[in-house]
């Protein structure tokens, strides 16, 4: 994988993430937080980091999240070298075919804005696409947008992000309310809250941020 073009992606996914990328350091990208370092990535996606830089919770999180976002870049960035173009009619630019199931596509495409992912369905005759869905920087919403497009899996099976912190939200009142659970029911509840922790890494501030604003409306895009 070019490093350089790696890297000039993560400084962009970086930047709208919070984070502050610095020049880049013996072949590694220094990424502070909050003012302070934070890690070193590595050109191969890998993270150091020294114990001081992290010896508090949030600055953990937030070196767990920057390995994740290296993680994701690595691996649509590797994707996109190894691609072959995608051909359709009145289609122009430099746009990559991913992957290509039961009538639905998804392409990868390079801005200067930083990769652009789209999910498409081919017209009839296969030579044309139709009804573009775009993500500028959800990587994991087009695949899975792909996904349902493809019949790969039922949109009925996805739960999305307002339904999340929701479930999130009951399974923290349940744990608080003092009834006599098993410590089975129990760790059951706080898998569950573990695994919307992942999938929607910013429950607990969007459920502050609703504490806060109850009237205020939330993006309704479906998640795993």
């Amino acid at each position: 994988m070019n490093r350089e073009q790696f890297f000039q992606e993560l400084r962009t996914a970086l930047h709208r993430e919070g984070f502050t990328p610095q020049p880049e350091q013996d072949e590694l990208l220094p990424v502070e937080w909050d003012g302070l370092p934070l890690c070193r990535i590595t050109a191969d996606g890998g993270v150091r980091y020294w114990q001081e830089d992290v010896a508090m919770p949030e600055r953990e999180r937030a070196c767990e999240r920057a390995t994740d976002l290296a993680c994701t870049v690595r691996e649509y960035m590797t994707l996109l070298e190894q691609a072959p173009p995608l051909q359709a009619q009145s289609l122009t630019g430099d746009y990559r075919l991913l992957a290509d199931f039961n009538g639905a596509v998804l392409a990868v495409h390079p801005t200067r804005l930083g990769v652009q992912f789209v999910t498409w369905d081919w017209s009839f005759d296969r030579t044309g696409l139709n009804q573009g869905n775009y993500f500028q920087e959800n990587y994991a919403g087009a695949k899975q947008d792909f996904a349902i497009r493809a019949g790969l899996i039922s949109k009925q099976q996805i739960f999305n992000q307002e339904q999340l912190i929701e479930i999130y939200r009951c399974c923290s009142d349940t744990l608080d309310a003092g009834f006599d659970l098993t410590a089975e029911q129990e760790k059951c509840i706080r898998g569950v809250q573990e695994q919307i922790a992942i999938a929607a890494p910013d429950a607990l501030e969007r459920i502050r941020e609703q504490e806060q604003h109850p009237m205020e409306s939330y993006n309704q895009e479906p998640i795993m």
